[in-house]
């Protein structure tokens, strides 16, 4: 058996993040969502979201968002926090925005996206085990799941849900002049200085990552805490594959 699509990309990008903080100044606070989301194998617990979220006292909230997605549920509870929040919430897509870090981006108040960044959209993943029936069942709920998305969007952009859904069929990589110029993001933040901008996600999961985004920059010395969580991951695989029909 091939390692699922969902498992491999949270294998292959384990550890590359620091857990969530936020900063307050006066009366804005900024969130740092740098990871794969979903606490029982990303970086970005939802659960401690929302807390950090119910606990900040600020007119603005800022969300620095670098991730290349994760579990779609979870954020879906990041995304009903941010929409309960008083706050006028502002995503900044730093790096990469990509499959459910999209959705976090579509219930803030505002969209600001880094020149160079990326911004991707496409149908949903899972995992799933048992016969025909189940895997019909499970069809039905990708199906579901992938119409509510396509709904955030269209009511983000303001474009045809036919042209959203085409674009999430093909897995859609749209570059942060193109986000604008689509909807997803309400201005692109110009970027200047001396660096060149380099990705550090593992995006060979998904089909049509860029050339230029495909190929992560080469990693540090992972380290006894990547270790761990890398053996984590490999057991919760282990026990899917172990799990019989």
């Amino acid at each position: 058996m091939t390692t699922p699509k969902l498992l491999q990309l949270a294998k292959n990008n384990a550890g590359k993040s620091k857990p969530i903080r936020a900063e307050t100044e006066g009366k804005e606070a900024t969130i740092y969502l740098h990871g794969v989301i979903g606490g029982w194998w990303g970086d970005i617990d939802e659960t401690l979201f929302a807390q950090t979220m119910a606990g900040i006292d600020a007119d603005v909230i800022h969300l620095r968002i670098d991730s290349p997605g994760g579990d779609v549920f979870a954020a879906r509870s990041m995304m009903t926090a941010i929409s309960q929040h008083r706050a006028t919430v502002i995503a900044h897509v730093d790096g990469l925005a990509a499959s459910a870090a999209t959705g976090v981006c579509m219930a803030c108040d505002e969209v600001e996206i880094s020149q160079g960044a990326g911004f991707m959209i496409h149908n949903a993943w899972t995992i799933a085990i048992g016969n025909k029936a189940d895997m019909a069942k499970t069809g039905e709920l990708l199906g579901k799941i992938d119409t509510g998305l396509a709904g955030d969007y269209t009511r983000r952009t303001g474009k045809d849900q036919a042209e959203v859904v085409a674009w999430m069929d093909a897995e859609t990589w749209f570059t942060a002049d193109e986000a604008k110029e689509h909807g997803f993001a309400d201005r692109v933040a110009e970027v200047v200085g001396t660096k060149k901008a380099s990705n550090h996600w593992d995006l060979s999961a998904y089909n049509n990552a860029p050339a230029a985004l495909a190929k992560p920059a080469p990693p540090a010395d992972d380290g006894p805490a990547i270790a761990a969580h890398l053996t984590t991951l490999s057991r919760h695989l282990a026990l899917i594959e172990r799990t019989p029909a």
